[in-house]
């Protein structure tokens, strides 16, 4: 019996729907991680060309703006599709796909930002 009211629930379960939240909740953590780079932007800019890795830092923060932006215009033409239409099947999952190689190499990126180290470490002093 309960294996036939899981099968129901799935009959009644709106994956357009389901879909759209994913993507929005996708688009909620995009943001975020481009606030975050915003704010390392700052803080790289404040300690100046005198920080040893500073050209290193700016370009691997531009870059991973340019692919947060790229994977937020993919989540936002996802959203906009009708999964439920089969003729978009396709061309969502290619979307899909590509979003989340964006994501994977921001991730990835974001992570040698970290270890080059934006934070204020008090070594540059003030101008």
């Amino acid at each position: 019996m309960s294996a036939a009211r899981g099968q129901a629930d799935m009959q009644r379960l709106n994956m357009n729907q389901y879909a759209t939240k994913k993507t929005v909740a996708e688009s909620m953590l995009d943001v975020a991680l481009l606030m975050a780079n915003a704010s390392q932007l700052k803080a790289v800019l404040e300690q100046g060309p005198e920080f040893k890795y500073y050209l290193t830092v700016i370009v691997l923060i531009a870059v991973s703006l340019l692919f947060q932006v790229l994977a937020g215009a993919f989540f936002i033409l996802m959203a906009r599709k009708d999964l439920n239409d089969v003729s978009n099947h396709r061309k969502l999952d290619l979307m899909n796909n590509i979003a989340t190689a964006l994501v994977f190499l921001t991730v990835v990126i974001n992570i040698f930002i970290t270890a080059f180290g934006v934070q204020k470490t008090g070594l540059y002093p003030q101008q």
